[in-house]
């Protein structure tokens, strides 16, 4: 692939990521913004896929885009799919030793957990991730609140 070709396909991925997120932050979302938040996140997916960067940096993109799909899941209220791509999140991260957004792959599967209504499964995840975080390492302040606020929104949301 050239690299105008990889450029593109990692500034496609970028760009829908980012959208993605603001569909899931969007207090109000119609069916039609539902199928677009869900179109997006997994062309983000797709494009980082396709980026041809260093192998840890490639295993990570993989990873937080399965992530984001499961989040998109838990959103849309279909707890298989999201249990599915939270699981393929959290196996990427442990093969490939991410051990830097391990809380991520926590937090997926406790939201994934908490939406199919298993709540011991989304509680246990939910230690887990916070767990983690407290290990991880090289995180500002700014991102460690981030994560934190993601692992109290997700942990709110068991037994609703």
């Amino acid at each position: 692939m050239s690299p105008n070709e990889l450029e593109f396909h990692s500034r496609t991925a970028k760009k829908c990521f980012n959208k993605t997120w603001d569909y899931l932050d969007k207090e109000r979302r119609d069916a039609n913004d539902e199928q677009e938040m869900l179109h997006l996140a997994h062309t983000s997916r797709y494009h980082w896929g396709l980026v041809d960067s260093p192998i840890d940096e490639h295993w990570r993109h993989l990873a937080v885009g399965d992530w984001q799909i499961s989040r998109v899941y838990a959103t849309l209220n279909q707890p298989q799919l999201a249990l599915h791509f939270a699981k393929s999140a959290l196996e990427i991260m442990r093969k490939n030793n991410l051990s830097d957004i391990l809380h991520t792959g926590y937090e997926g599967m406790a939201l994934a957990y908490a939406i199919a209504k298993d709540i011991q499964s989304s509680r246990d995840y939910i230690n887990k991730a916070r767990e983690q975080l407290n290990k991880a390492t090289g995180l500002d302040a700014e991102d460690k609140k981030i994560y934190s606020d993601q692992i109290r929104e997700t942990e709110e949301s068991i037994g609703k």
